[in-house]
């Protein structure tokens, strides 16, 4: 009885996660690109750049409407990181699509700054910057 009701309940979640994805709104894609590519930045250790939490939650403001959206993708994003990497997340906050999107642009982007990590660096650290998402230090 126990197997028959786990297994019932991971179907249930697996039907259930596609039909939870909706696409993700031409703001919401635009944020999370630039969220995505900041953190392959930092991830990849480029010289000189620092977090600015407050300007990417201003940036996400602009872009979404208001502070609320932008710290909603904000934790979408980090539960998409969390799962990517096996560690526990808030399950209220994972966005499929968000993980997917997510995973492309950091695939994309990771690329480019190892392909050419000098010119790749002062590009997306520059961008990022001048976004808000980054600062210099």
């Amino acid at each position: 009885m126990k197997f028959k009701l786990s297994l019932v309940a991971m179907l249930g979640m697996i039907v259930s996660w596609p039909l939870r994805a909706a696409p993700l709104s031409d703001a919401e894609a635009t944020f999370l690109d630039q969220l995505v590519t900041a953190s392959v930045v930092l991830e990849q250790r480029c010289v000189g750049y620092e977090v600015d939490g407050a300007g990417a939650v201003q940036l996400g403001a602009r872009l979404l409407g208001n502070p609320n959206a932008a710290m909603a993708m904000i934790d979408a994003y980090s539960a998409a990181i969390k799962a990517h990497d096996g560690e526990s997340y808030d399950h209220d906050k994972f966005r499929p699509e968000v993980f997917e999107a997510a995973r492309k642009a950091f695939k994309r982007v990771r690329t480019d700054l190892i392909r050419s990590p000098k010119r790749a660096c002062a590009a997306y650290g520059e961008a990022s910057v001048e976004r808000g998402l980054l600062r210099r230090f």
